[in-house]
């Protein structure tokens, strides 16, 4: 614990909040930012950053999900429904997202201490239960049998998942990511995917176990809590929380100078890379 708060007690925070400004973006740019803010972060060449992100009907695949045998029913049936499938640049399995879920990621260097991975999940675990002082006594984190992208540091409320956690590292950076289901039906999301997978499937054993997701597992925060949350209202937690964790030392910036060309660079090999992946389906 000791080691979690002082990660997130830093002497200043980078706060780069596209919470509305990606709504009409590709979410393959958020992957790209991320990568930037690893790689300057990393290399100290930018303070420990926090971006908070949204994007818009966007099904976001991993690796094992576009080899689905029947990948090119599941994708049409996503666009028939008015999703963008893409595929993600890191590990796990089909997430997604739209305007009533938001995405922060967490940016910090391993220049001069290692961060390994669970301490990672637990900088995140810990930020989201200081987020929601409300629930942070009921938030557990196990994995959450029947939700898509399921894993060990799944967050739960009363057994029903609201959040997933991920992690990204590059050159000496660490991005820890979590996608929060913060309004509207977490279960209506699971039956998504689940139509999903039963049209990429449709019951063909496979060597690897694609999750059966069970709808009823999932809920936003706006249900768990019973009361309305919004994407708007936690953005601007995330803001306060910042300047409580830097004593009011929070910089809002967006990304600059030498910034941009890694930015680009990085954007070219995500387009380029899911371009591939997605030829022909």
């Amino acid at each position: 614990m000791e080691q979690t708060l002082n990660l997130l007690r830093q002497p200043a925070w980078r706060f780069i909040d596209q919470s509305v400004s990606g709504l009409g973006r590709s979410a393959l740019e958020s992957f790209a930012m991320d990568d930037t803010l690893c790689h300057v972060v990393g290399q100290r060449k930018s303070m420990p950053s926090v971006r908070t992100w949204v994007h818009d009907r966007t099904i976001v695949l991993g690796i094992q999900d576009h080899r689905l045998p029947y990948i090119e029913d599941a994708t049409e049936l996503l666009r028939l429904n008015g999703w963008r499938p893409i595929v993600r640049n890191s590990g796990g399995l089909a997430v997604v997202l739209d305007e009533g879920i938001l995405n922060i990621t967490i940016a910090l260097s391993e220049k001069g201490r290692a961060i390994d991975i669970p301490a990672g999940y637990e900088v995140m675990l810990e930020f989201v239960r200081m987020l929601l002082p409300e629930a942070a006594g009921r938030i557990e984190a196990y994995e959450i049998v029947g939700s898509y992208c399921p894993g060990s540091y799944d967050l739960s409320i009363g057994g029903r998942k609201f959040a997933g956690i991920s992690q990204r590292r590059l050159r000496g950076g660490i991005a820890v990511q979590i996608y929060l289901c913060v309004e509207g039906s977490g279960s209506e999301r699971a039956r998504l995917i689940g139509d999903m997978y039963a049209a990429g499937l449709k019951g063909e054993e496979t060597k690897f176990e694609y999750p059966s997701i069970r709808p009823g597992v999932m809920a936003s925060l706006s249900e768990l809590l019973g009361a309305e949350v919004t994407v708007t209202d936690l953005n601007s937690r995330v803001r306060r929380l910042l300047h409580v964790l830097s004593s009011g030392n929070v910089r809002d910036s967006f990304i600059g100078g030498d910034e941009i060309d890694l930015y680009t660079t990085y954007l070219k090999r995500v387009v380029e890379r899911n371009a591939k992946l997605l030829e022909g389906i």
